[in-house]
C-alpha cells in the first residue's frame, strides 16, 4: 500500500502561482509513476500532469503545457506540481495518484490522494 498526501493549494489570483506537492509513504520502495488529476466542480475528473519513476518521462495535458511543471525527488518521496500563471479555469480540487504505468489514463492509478483545493480569483 502506498499513502499519498497532497498539500500547497490554496487561493491565488489570475496570473499567480502555487506549487503542490505529494507526499507518500507506505510500500514506496518499490517503483511508481505519479500523476496528477483535477476535477472541477460539476465535471469529470482530467487528467493534468505525470511523471515517470526514475522522472525521465513527463506528460502534460495541452491546457497547462508550458505553465506547468511536474517534478519528483524519490529520496524524498515526493512529487511537485509547480503551477505558474494560474487561471481561473484552473480552479479544482487537486489529487495525485501512483500506479506502474506513466499515463493519462486515471484507471491505471492505484492509490490516490485526499486532493487540495486551489482557487484562482480573476
Amino acid at each position: 500500500q502506498v499513502q499519498l498526501v497532497e498539500s500547497g493549494g490554496g487561493l491565488v489570483q489570475a496570473g499567480g502561482s502555487l506549487r503542490l506537492s505529494c507526499a507518500a509513504s507506505g510500500r514506496t520502495g518499490s517503483p511508481y509513476a505519479t500523476g496528477w488529476f483535477r476535477q472541477a466542480p460539476g465535471k469529470e475528473r482530467e487528467f493534468v500532469a505525470a511523471i515517470s519513476w526514475n522522472g525521465g518521462r513527463t506528460y502534460y495535458a495541452d491546457s497547462v503545457k508550458g505553465r506547468f511543471t511536474i517534478s519528483r525527488d524519490n529520496a524524498k518521496n515526493t512529487v511537485l506540481l509547480q503551477m505558474n500563471s494560474l487561471k481561473p479555469e484552473d480552479t479544482a480540487v487537486y489529487y495525485c495518484a501512483a500506479g506502474a504505468t506513466t499515463t493519462y489514463n486515471s484507471g491505471a492509478y492505484n492509490y490516490w490522494g485526499q486532493g487540495t483545493q486551489v482557487t484562482v480569483s480573476s
